[in-house]
């Protein structure tokens, strides 16, 4: 029996996947367009993102970003954070407030 979470997708539908997910919607995940939910499509308690390190995938920092956007209270899309290089990721959510 393997792991399996549910993700639900940009059109809202939820959809049990099987672990290790595959990698495009395990990038989409990071970034923060498909979101990691219970069956029932309550939103799951992840924990707390923590600071990717500088050689993360840009993904990871894009997800990271949006995480952390949330947290301090102005919310950035996921395609607003996808626009941003890597390094300016780094160097506007590479400190916490």
């Amino acid at each position: 029996m393997s792991d399996s979470v549910y993700i639900k997708g940009e059109g809202g539908s939820i959809i049990k996947m099987d672990l290790p997910l595959p990698a495009v919607i395990q990038q989409r995940l990071s970034k923060g367009y498909l979101q990691h939910v219970n069956a029932d499509g309550t939103p799951y308690k992840e924990p707390v993102r923590s600071r990717p390190a500088v050689g993360a995938p840009k993904a990871d920092w894009v997800g990271f970003a949006v995480a952390e956007s949330a947290r301090r209270g102005d919310p950035l899309s996921p395609d607003a954070a996808d626009a941003l290089t890597k390094q300016d990721l780094i160097e506007r959510f590479g400190t916490t407030e």
